[in-house]
């Protein structure tokens, strides 16, 4: 054969060749890495208790770690995802809300420069995003300053890098999502799907005002229907992120018994859903609910979640998910400098405010309502002597009794140097800026309350009540009949079910929020001062303040 003729055989070689390099796929699948957390809640600076593990050295027994804040969690987010150039860094919602005073003197701004500095890319809303409603959930999202405080930062506000997602959550007005439905990510060509939402019992847990306007629909249901949607669209690989969790008995990396609301959804989600990465319930673990990896990060950025996935290139599905819950500790990663120079910059503009000391302790107080069995806490207390205490005068409503919930104790108080409490501190315990109010309630309506404590309720959520208040529940009745008749009492007298008494409770329990429906019975409502303020001035007079007795509530069985 002359060159000439093996000219075209050669040419054509060469194009078979090339025609099977670009039409056959690799063989090996994709990896991928996700790398999660839930529930940052604004901590930039590491969280005082840090984490609560198990003992290794001690069976049976746990230990704090000191872990989380973003100068860390900046650092092991960067050193996790260098393993892997196909990556991506996703949350679960309450990010921002019920922040320490670092965040939230700037509405929690600086939390949002800090995330997106970290690299975060997309995130579910959470119930806490709503806190002040849509209109300022939106600021945060697109940026400009607060419509009332103006620009306080060191450089205007631009709003979020990340983008919320917010599937479940409907704006009544515009018929549309407040945010996007979905979001999809491709990796070396092949398309990640992500679903993302809060739980359905939002607008009983934010204020009937932050909810005004919004449709917070069926989390399972929503899911469901977005699956086909994405499927439409190429999308095999599909992910959740969604603001709802469960309780576990184990430690971070583990998932003995896990119960509440994230296994019933888990289990009635469409079989294309491969991955939930979930949050709210401020727990840590992994799991496996009907096959599907199922994650939570604890909160405070304490945890990452460093989950790996398999992707088969033709059929784009998920093959393989592994995840390991990664400990922040703060003395195994460095600080991220870009994180300590943002804190620092806000630190300047707080910290006269921040660091004024306002009392003194002279032992801690924790808010861990597991400690004790009828659900008392020595931060509970103290806060509801301090509303009584605030709301007692008559020119102040009159209370006799005060009594808060479980939810709105966000920390307790550290003994640390002399026992020193800043305003920082104390902050950092009630973040809500909730109002007292006084009003009037019948003993039954107090009664009905109490059984609210486990009525429609992932857990028990005990309420805390001021001194001189007493009453008694029985752990083996059935929810809504525990608290025993006959047994309240205030002072020594027996609460009467047709006389009223003047109860302070804060505007969230007010207006029904967190599962007390029954507080919206009173009547002669007076609102008083910010609940942080009447905790300070309850420190400022009585300090050292000691802790109370814990033998206000007696269970029984």
């Amino acid at each position: 054969m002359t060159p000439i003729a093996r000219l075209p055989f050669a040419i054509a070689c060469v194009a078979l060749l090339l025609s099977a390099c670009v039409s056959t796929p690799p063989s090996a699948p994709l990896s991928v890495k996700l790398l999660a957390i839930n529930d940052f809640h604004g901590n930039l600076k590491p969280p005082a208790g840090g984490i609560r593990v198990a003992d290794p050295a001690q069976p049976g027994a746990s230990m704090e770690l000191a872990a989380g804040g973003a100068e860390y969690l900046a650092s092991a987010v960067q050193q996790l995802r260098a393993k892997n150039p196909n990556h991506i860094f996703v949350a679960a919602g309450d990010l921002v809300g019920a922040s320490p005073l670092l965040s939230a003197l700037f509405h929690d701004e600086p939390t949002i420069e800090s995330l997106g500095l970290m690299g975060l890319e997309v995130t579910a809303v959470g119930n806490h995003e709503f806190d002040n409603g849509a209109a300022e959930l939106l600021r945060k999202q697109h940026g400009g300053c607060h419509p009332v405080d103006g620009c306080k930062g060191p450089e205007p506000f631009r709003g979020a890098r990340y983008q919320y997602l917010a599937a479940s959550t409907w704006d009544l007005g515009s018929g549309k999502t407040l945010f996007p439905a979905t979001y999809i990510k491709r990796f070396e060509g092949v398309p990640v799907g992500f679903i993302g939402l809060t739980l359905k019992g939002t607008p009983g847990i934010v204020s009937p005002k932050a909810a005004e306007g919004l449709r917070f629909d069926d989390e399972v249901q929503t899911i469901n229907r977005l699956v086909p949607e994405l499927q439409q669209q190429g999308v095999e690989a599909i992910v959740v992120l969604i603001h709802e969790g469960g309780f576990p008995s184990g430690d971070y990396n583990e998932c003995p018994g896990i119960s509440g609301p994230i296994v019933d959804i888990v289990q009635r989600l469409d079989k294309a859903v491969d991955l939930v990465v979930s949050g709210h319930t401020h727990k840590a673990y992994n799991c496996r609910i009907g096959g599907r990896l199922v994650t939570s990060g604890d909160k405070y950025g304490t945890i990452v979640s460093e989950i790996d996935l398999q992707i088969d290139r033709r059929t784009r599905d998920i093959v393989s998910a592994q995840a390991s819950n990664v400990l922040v500790r703060n003395d195994r990663f460095a600080k991220a400098p870009e994180q300590s120079a943002l804190i620092a910059a806000y630190e300047e503009r707080s910290g006269p405010l921040a660091k004024r000391v306002v009392g003194r302790i002279p032992v801690s107080f924790t808010r861990d309502e597991g400690a004790h069995p009828a659900g008392e806490t020595l931060m509970g207390e103290l806060i509801a002597d301090a509303q009584l205490e605030a709301t007692a005068a008559p020119e102040n409503g009159g209370a006799v009794l005060a009594l808060t919930n479980i939810g709105g104790v966000r920390a307790g108080l550290v003994m640390k140097g002399q026992g020193e409490v800043s305003y920082e501190d104390v902050f950092s315990v009630q973040p809500f800026y909730n109002t007292l109010v006084t009003l009037d309630l019948s003993g039954a309506a107090l009664y009905e309350a109490l059984e609210q404590q486990w009525l429609n309720q992932p857990k028990f959520r005990p309420l805390q009540v001021s001194s001189g208040f007493r009453y008694r529940w029985d752990a083996s009745r059935p929810p809504g009949q525990r608290v025993l008749a006959g047994s309240l009492s205030l002072h020594g007298k027996p609460i009467e079910p047709q006389a009223r008494y003047r109860v302070t409770i804060n505007s969230f329990m007010a207006a029904g929020g967190d599962g007390f429906p029954a507080f919206t019975q009173g009547l002669a409502a007076r609102t008083g001062m910010m609940d942080v303020d009447a905790l300070v001035q309850y420190l400022e007079r009585h300090s050292p303040v000691q802790p109370s007795a814990l033998d206000r509530v007696q269970r029984l069985n």
